[in-house]
């Protein structure tokens, strides 16, 4: 048996942990005895411990990558639990606790973003490559993007595999049901339904994807659009749908647990993003559920989205060619029914949470076999 201790630093259930949460679920249990420390209180606790993981609440480590004194207190479990492997997401306070436990450590980098001039560059360049290559000793990028990051600040390629998330699938709902939510939600029968599911800040585009829907309005179309998700920008983009007479078009959903409700009632998902997007998990729940996307070219979304297949691609901030695109499967229903039955194949040949889980441990696998730092 494969002992592993992830470590996640999160309070609340973000892209991390459904990630870890969808791994165990498809997880080798025979195999790999998977534990999981959080900080005291998280909202992944529970779910984590249901997916029959050891969770251990640790003192501090709320909702930050390092601080001097979750070192100490994770160096303490870390002897006590006693892994073969420690894998952190995003925690750096893991990694150099493990290193000096001498563990064998393994880092998943879930984000992608602009790479500063300061680690673009020596010395930060240097000091980045240090820092990342030698508190683990394997790293996995959730999307090319991601691992692009990591080289373009110094990391080197070897260092590195890149898997693409896997999701557990999403059971449609009844015709009964979707009927009980489009009424809820004020959307009419002849109404095209398209969506987004996503924390509402700057940089997820939400904006372009309202700019994209007046556009739509002035055509006279029929259509909702759906916004499921809090966040920052919320209040202003309220201001922006009304100051564009938008409100009969647009519905704010808030936070919405109930994923697959959300999701049965779209003909197309969307995904706007221009700031970090890695490998979008609504994104792959809707393509198990036949639910195609019109992605942004940023980030990881062209490694989920193939141009003209189980969705379309338009180019980041580009409102006007969004528009187009809903335009277009709007006006095709049959290009739209091809894409609808492409997402879900799709779907099987690559993002099941089977897949994924294998991927996962054949890095640990190959890890343990060739760590440069741990003991095995």
């Amino acid at each position: 048996m494969i002992k592993v201790l992830n470590i996640i630093s999160d309070t609340n259930i973000g892209g991390a942990g459904r990630v870890l949460l969808n791994y165990l679920q498809y997880a080798d249990q025979k195999t790999f005895d998977t534990a999981v420390a959080v900080p005291v209180g998280s909202l992944l606790a529970q779910p984590l411990r249901e997916l029959g993981a050891t969770v251990y609440e640790v003192e501090g480590m709320v909702d930050r990558s390092y601080h001097k004194d979750d070192v100490k207190t994770l160096m303490k479990l870390i002897r006590e639990a006693d892994p073969d492997i420690v894998h952190t997401h995003g925690a750096l306070s893991g990694r150099i606790a493990a290193r000096r436990c001498g563990k064998t450590v393994i880092f998943t980098r879930h984000s992608a973003f602009p790479v500063s001039a300061k680690l673009r560059y020596p010395p930060g360049r240097w000091v980045n490559k240090l820092l990342n290559e030698h508190y683990s000793d394997h790293i996995i990028a959730v999307s090319p993007a991601a691992a692009e990051n990591l080289t373009d600040a110094g990391v080197s390629p070897k260092c590195i595999t890149t898997m693409m998330n896997g999701v557990a699938p999403v059971q449609r709902r009844s015709a009964e049901e979707c009927a009980a939510a489009k009424a809820e939600w004020g959307i009419g029968k002849d109404d095209f339904v398209f969506g987004i599911l996503a924390r509402i800040e700057t940089y997820k585009g939400h904006l372009d994807i309202v700019n994209a829907a007046e556009m739509l309005a002035k055509e006279g179309r029929n259509f909702k659009l759906l916004i499921a998700g809090i966040g920052n920008y919320e209040e202003e983009l309220r201001r922006e749908v009304t100051s564009r007479k938008l409100d009969d078009h647009v519905r704010f959903l808030g936070f919405q647990k109930d994923v697959a409700k959300f999701l049965s009632i779209l003909d197309v998902q969307l995904n706007a993003s221009y700031g970090t997007e890695t490998s979008s998990l609504s994104i792959l729940e809707g393509f198990s559920m036949n639910v195609p996307a019109i992605v942004s070219d940023y980030g990881g979304n062209p490694w989920l989205v193939d141009d003209g297949e189980n969705g379309l691609m338009f180019p980041t901030r580009n409102a006007q060619a969004l528009h187009a695109c809903i335009a277009r499967v709007m006006d095709e229903p049959e290009t739209l029914k091809r894409m609808s039955l492409r997402a879900g194949e799709i779907f099987e040949e690559r993002f099941t949470g089977q897949i994924f889980a294998k991927n996962i441990e054949n890095v640990y696998r190959e890890t343990l076999k060739g760590a440069k730092h741990g003991t095995k």
